[in-house]
């Protein structure tokens, strides 16, 4: 059996390849024909997905031929039946979430979410990734870099305290000139992915104020332990790592 890259096509992501088990588990282990209307579906969502570039898509990207056969090869792992030629991406997708179907829905639902809120590309993406994919990340990130919620967050601290500090280190700018004090600081959208991609409007209450190593920090924390860290825990970690005793 062929890898399903072919046709000249991008090879499948992580992301593609949870929403194709996604629809593997939903129809409980059954492969659709590729005229079934949920194959279709499947098929219109991924040709959506910000993954690949325009340039690198063909007539057969992601088609429906091509989504029947990637649920063939997810069978293949979760039976052990078939000729063994299947791509690392889908074995390791399997062994991660193959038996845990309410994990891969949730997972899927914030992709699909993600691709139906989706902006334009940000001007900047770095090798972090959210347990979602990178459709999520990318909107998560875009939210944050909102230079009118950056600014309203800033605002709003100001108003309350008077003084800007992170809320994860407690680093300030007390002392600094005021025209330079703010380019410390960024926004963190604080609502878990699987709850705020469907919600269009981003609200100051849903907002942190991080200094910029911090917000990287966290971001790598929640990429590599792949769950959700909110900032009390984000401020425990950073006391037990970095602070001196």
């Amino acid at each position: 059996m062929a890898k399903t890259h072919g046709h000249g096509n991008p090879r499948w992501t992580r992301e593609e390849v949870i929403l194709a088990l996604n629809l593997y588990l939903d129809c409980g282990g059954i492969v659709p024909s590729k005229s079934d209307a949920r194959i279709i579906e499947l098929s219109t969502i991924l040709r959506q997905l910000p993954a690949h570039a325009i340039s690198s898509r063909r007539s057969t990207f992601r088609n429906t031929e091509g989504v029947a056969f990637k649920l063939q090869n997810i069978r293949q792992i979760a039976t052990g039946k078939g000729l063994g030629n299947v791509s690392s991406v889908d074995k390791a997708v399997w062994n991660e979430l193959g038996k845990n179907q309410p994990e891969v829905k949730r997972i899927a639902g914030v992709i699909r979410k993600a691709i139906v809120l989706a902006e334009s590309a940000l001007d900047e993406i770095d090798e972090m990734e959210f347990v979602e994919g990178m459709s999520a990340t990318q909107m998560h990130k875009r939210r944050e870099r909102n230079s009118k919620i950056r600014s309203a967050v800033i605002a709003n601290r100001m108003n309350k305290s008077g003084v800007l500090s992170c809320e994860i280190c407690e680093l300030n700018v007390i002392g600094m000139e005021e025209k330079l004090a703010d380019s410390v600081f960024e926004a963190h959208h604080i609502v878990p992915l699987s709850s705020a991609q469907g919600k269009v409007a981003t609200r100051i209450k849903d907002m942190a104020l991080l200094c910029a190593n911090c917000h990287r920090l966290l971001h790598r924390i929640i990429s590599v332990r792949k769950s959700w860290i909110g900032i009390a825990e984000a401020r425990a970690i950073w006391r037990d790592q970095f602070r001196s005793k």
